[in-house]
């Protein structure tokens, strides 16, 4: 029998929109910026999350930590996201976090990276709802602080 990995170990009856350490292993931190309450039947767009994926990736490696960002991306169940860091320093995490959802919800012109030689998708997108979904977490991840980020 195969050992349960430790996402699925946490209770997702008890998770909140919120932005959480998911796991550090070594140097590398995981983030798990929870979007949506689980199991609740609203679940992020896909469209929307596809945009938010490519328009916090740019912010991220765009950013004074970019050498030490490993990966941004949706979560399968379509919750929130996970963001990898090395070397994370969680208040200026949660800072930059909070950034990159003012930076996409001020977001105008192409978003990047979306032709077809850059993206595997890159007509399923949606920045009108991308910049909802943000609008809507930056009220709850303004005033997170170090001590409310564990499970």
């Amino acid at each position: 029998m195969m050992e349960k990995i430790d996402s699925f170990k946490v209770d997702h009856t008890k998770l909140k929109r919120g932005i959480y350490i998911s796991r550090v292993d070594g140097d590398i931190t995981t983030y798990d910026i929870r979007a949506k309450i689980p199991n609740s039947n609203d679940y992020l767009d896909i469209k929307a999350t596809h945009t938010i994926e490519h328009l916090f990736a740019t912010f991220f490696r765009n950013s004074e930590i970019k050498d030490d960002v490993i990966y941004f991306g949706p979560m399968g169940c379509r919750t929130g996201f996970y963001l990898l860091i090395r070397n994370a320093e969680h208040k200026k995490v949660i800072e930059l976090i909070n950034n990159a959802l003012q930076f996409t919800v001020d977001f105008e012109g192409d978003i990047p990276g979306v032709s077809e030689v850059e993206c595997g998708n890159y007509l399923e997108h949606d920045l009108n709802k991308a910049k909802q979904i943000c609008k809507e977490l930056i009220p709850i991840y303004i005033n997170y602080t170090e001590d409310m980020i564990y499970y």
